[in-house]
């Protein structure tokens, strides 16, 4: 479009004409941007600046997401507690549904009134929608603990739920992006308040919370997360491959396929999340359990060990012992494992997630791993004394030498049948004792 007919578009002189916002020219202030936020409807709020090193991890994402941002605006809004304690779950995911939305309006209106003044900001989800496209690697554009503990709104708990000093564990977080400074900046607080009282490990029906702070990510996700993402991703794989109407109810039991018909239509439901219903930490949640922790051990923790219920597990998981050692009224089920990498790089971040350190009680092993073709990378792999180590590059003398073809790893990982087939054509060869290999799978069943 010539310049001369651009100047003549109504548009064009309706914005000349226009006064421009005017985009505060130093810092936002502080105290007016809370105030923003808590009428907006955060219960807390808290300012991070971009360079700050506890947030190094996610710069490059989050330079992605908004080029130029500044600050990071972490919100938090409480739960109501007895919502999230009951083991009637409809009434839990309800409740994390309503805050959840709340969330993120907050984070819209926030966004709304920073862009009238100028100010370019963005409000990433809550939780989803996510960036499906790089799943299964991170999908979240912004991590919100991280920031929510820079930010001094809370610690982690043994849990892995962060605990706001007031309002306990029952809340849920959101993070704003935003392209301009603020004038002060809140730290983090000086103390964890999480109790150590481990009632979380006790309430766990996975055992994903050790009392020695261990976490088994993968025996929570399986589970807990059992409709989102890779987990439906499993079921909807055993829809592909039922035979018939009949084959599939022998997979999947009536009110299996009626709960995900519920995700499908009403929003994503947790199964558990009983590490956060439990926990007795925070100024305005603790004086029940000071007062009387008989009470709230038959109240709100016996309750949801009792419940019956099915505890979905990888065959040969930790979570799979732990669910027939200490809860007997419950029951398990076999699914495959969720966390499938797609990757060498993706492989090689997800190892620490899917290990389970009970079946590695044994071993004591290196295993030098160098993987070819579409993908090239060389890793040690050391497993001892229950612990997982992995590192770039070949290290010391390794127990077991694997040379893999990328492509052809990926497939055995997925179908450990394959092995045969792929060491007889040389895509997968061996240095050392096969039964090294058959050890290193037992500690990342599929």
């Amino acid at each position: 479009m010539a310049r001369n007919k651009l100047e003549d578009h109504p548009t064009v002189v309706q914005a000349r004409r226009a006064p421009t916002a005017a985009r505060p020219a130093g810092p936002l202030d502080a105290e007016w941007l809370r105030q923003v936020c808590l009428d907006a409807g955060a219960d807390d709020v808290g300012f991070v600046e971009i360079d700050r090193p506890d947030i190094a991890d996610q710069r490059e994402d989050l330079d992605a997401a908004l080029p130029g941002v500044r600050t990071l605006i972490s919100i938090v809004t409480r739960m109501n507690r007895q919502n999230i304690r009951t083991p009637a779950r409809s009434v839990a995911n309800l409740e994390f549904h309503h805050t959840g939305d709340h969330t993120n309006e907050v984070g819209r209106h926030v966004v709304g009134a920073l862009e009238a003044v100028g100010v370019r900001a963005i409000n990433p989800a809550m939780g989803f929608p996510m960036e499906m496209d790089k799943f299964p690697r991170k999908a979240w554009v912004v991590s919100h603990k991280p920031v929510a503990v820079a930010a001094g709104l809370g610690k982690m708990g043994i849990h892995r739920n962060v605990i706001h000093p007031k309002f306990g564990n029952f809340v849920l977080l959101g993070t704003i992006l935003v392209d301009a400074e603020v004038s002060e900046y809140t730290r983090p607080i000086e103390y964890n308040p999480c109790l150590e009282c481990k009632l979380c490990v006790t309430a766990c029906p996975t055992g994903a919370i050790a009392s020695d702070g261990h976490f088994n990510f993968s025996a929570c996700y399986t589970h807990n997360y059992r409709e989102f993402m890779g987990g439906f991703g499993d079921w909807a794989e055993q829809v592909a491959e039922s035979r018939d109407a009949h084959d599939y109810r022998a997979r999947v039991s009536d009110s299996e396929s009626a709960s995900m018909w519920q995700s499908l239509s009403f929003g994503a439901n947790y199964k558990a999340a009983y590490c956060m219903s439990v926990c007795p930490a925070g100024e305005d949640v603790i004086g029940p359990w000071l007062d009387d922790r008989k009470a709230h051990l038959t109240q709100v923790v016996r309750p949801l060990m009792d419940k019956e219920e099915t505890v979905y597990v990888v065959e040969g998981s930790d979570a799979e012992r732990h669910v027939a050692d200490r809860f007997p009224n419950k029951r398990t089920k076999h699914v495959t494992m969720s966390l499938r990498a797609n990757s060498v790089d993706g492989l090689v971040e997800g190892l620490p997630l899917i290990f389970q350190r009970e079946q590695a009680k044994d071993m004591s092993a290196t295993y030098h791993f160098t993987f070819t073709g579409d993908e090239s990378r060389q890793i040690t792999v050391t497993i001892r004394d229950r612990a997982l180590d992995v590192a770039d590059g070949h290290h010391g003398e390794p127990d077991l030498r694997v040379t893999a073809d990328t492509r052809t790893w990926l497939r055995f990982l997925a179908k450990p049948s394959l092995l045969a087939w792929a060491l007889v054509r040389r895509q997968i060869r061996l240095q050392g004792s096969p039964r090294l290999l058959r050890d290193f799978g037992r500690c990342f069943p599929s």
